[in-house]
């Protein structure tokens, strides 16, 4: 094997995220609409409809009613102005032409586990982020680390060319690709360049491709960091990384002050990790009208027992079981509430995780409407290794102000 060569930093990590993932994957099934502006999160009742012709019936954005949000946008509908969270009625004024689709989870898992797998076979060394996103360490990945002609950087950037063309090949799907010495800038380069970008940043690119952005751009630097750094006048990365270490110290702490002094000189540590245990797995649903307990008790208890059964196949499928289980309630005025209990021993089955949310439930005043329920099961194990059993109570409230069942809640949800 070739001996490094020295421009090389010691370590070559990307970043991996998918295009526009939702919205991609659902022009895989309606390829008519590449090109035009598409918002995905709308109803099931908002599936395209087949004509007869054998064309389908797409639904406008400009047709919503609802209070539903933005799960992603094409790049096109982005270009008028339209992204994720963003409220589809807000979205609707905005773009009132673009299509409207309902999200398919089950999908976006399915092509999550293709463009995984696909990486995989050519850098195993990989960090799961979430559905549409991975770290790769392709540090020691064979051929990275060796120049093509005069070009140092032409080892990794063939390697990252291989991998984005074999997570096409598998999806039919593009994604942007950051290279660097480490996550923190690899998680920046990657949104350089997109959509189906390729982009490679070493320490000496620090002036001219980090340092001109946003200090927003730094993950970890959240909207209150962001708008402390906008009134001391520190607007750019590069600008932060000019700023006195004791003028962050008087605002920030010495903590957080350190870091944001070390992010903007792009230095990071942080390994790639390739495994870690959850804390906790959650199942939760907003509803397209706000519901009473009492009046809507039919339809809530289907919803609770649903979510219910669906989180206890997901501890199922990932071989875990859990001790804690907690409720989430939103109520309409967007307040929310959380309950939870600790029981004896670990669950995983779907009636266990039913009465013990039940009980959570006895603890809440539901006289107002919902929009939102959820439920938690957390202090998760695997099966053969399991907490042993706390002394004393078998539950606490998350509230304990409010421990007592209330009488009027004890028949609710069914």
């Amino acid at each position: 094997m070739a001996e490094p060569t020295p421009a090389l930093p010691d370590r070559l990590i990307a970043h991996l995220d998918m295009d526009a993932f939702y919205a991609s994957v659902e022009l895989l099934r309606y390829p008519e609409l590449k090109g035009l502006p598409v918002v995905v999160g709308g109803r099931r009742a908002h599936t395209p409809q087949e004509r007869p012709d054998g064309t389908r019936e797409f639904f406008k954005l400009a047709d919503y009613t609802g209070r539903g949000v933005v799960t992603t946008s094409t790049y096109a509908a982005r270009a008028l102005g339209v992204f994720s969270a963003m409220g589809l009625m807000k979205a609707a004024l905005r773009a009132p032409q673009a299509i409207l689709l309902p999200a398919d989870f089950d999908s976006y898992r399915h092509y999550s586990r293709l463009f995984k797998a696909a990486v995989r076979e050519i850098a195993p060394v990989i960090e799961d982020r979430g559905i549409d996103e991975i770290y790769i360490d392709l540090t020691d990945v064979p051929g990275a680390r060796e120049p093509v002609g005069h070009d140092p950087l032409g080892g990794v950037r063939a390697v990252a060319r291989e991998i984005k063309n074999s997570v096409q090949s598998a999806t039919g799907l593009t994604c942007s690709i950051g290279v660097t010495p480490n996550k923190l800038l690899s998680k920046i380069a990657s949104e350089l360049d997109k959509p189906d970008g390729l982009t490679l940043v070493t320490m000496a690119d620090l002036p001219t491709r980090i340092w001109p952005l946003p200090a927003r751009r730094i993950n970890g630097i959240g909207p209150k960091a962001g708008e402390k750094l906008e009134a001391l006048g520190l607007h750019t990365i590069g600008e932060l990384a000019a700023a006195p270490l004791e003028l962050l110290q008087q605002h920030f702490g010495p903590g957080y002050s350190a870091w944001l002094h070390q992010a903007a000189w792009g230095l990071d540590d942080r390994p790639v990790v390739t495994h870690s245990e959850p804390v906790s797995i959650s199942r939760e649903t907003t509803f397209e009208r706000d519901l009473h307990a009492r009046r809507d008790r039919p339809e809530l208890s289907r919803i609770f027992t649903a979510l219910c059964e669906q989180l206890a196949s997901d501890l199922q499928r990932k071989g875990y079981l859990g001790r804690t289980i907690g409720i989430k309630l939103r109520f309409e005025g967007s307040r929310t509430v959380t309950r939870d209990l600790t029981l004896d021993q670990p669950v995983q089955d779907a009636a266990a995780i039913r009465h013990a949310a039940g009980l959570c439930l006895k603890r809440v005043d539901l006289s107002q409407r919902l929009r939102l329920l959820g439920v938690r099961v957390g202090k998760l194990s695997r099966p053969g290794e399991i907490e042993p059993a706390r002394r004393g109570r078998a539950g606490a409230a998350s509230k304990p102000e409010d421990p007592r069942p209330r009488p009027e809640n004890l028949n609710l949800f069914g």
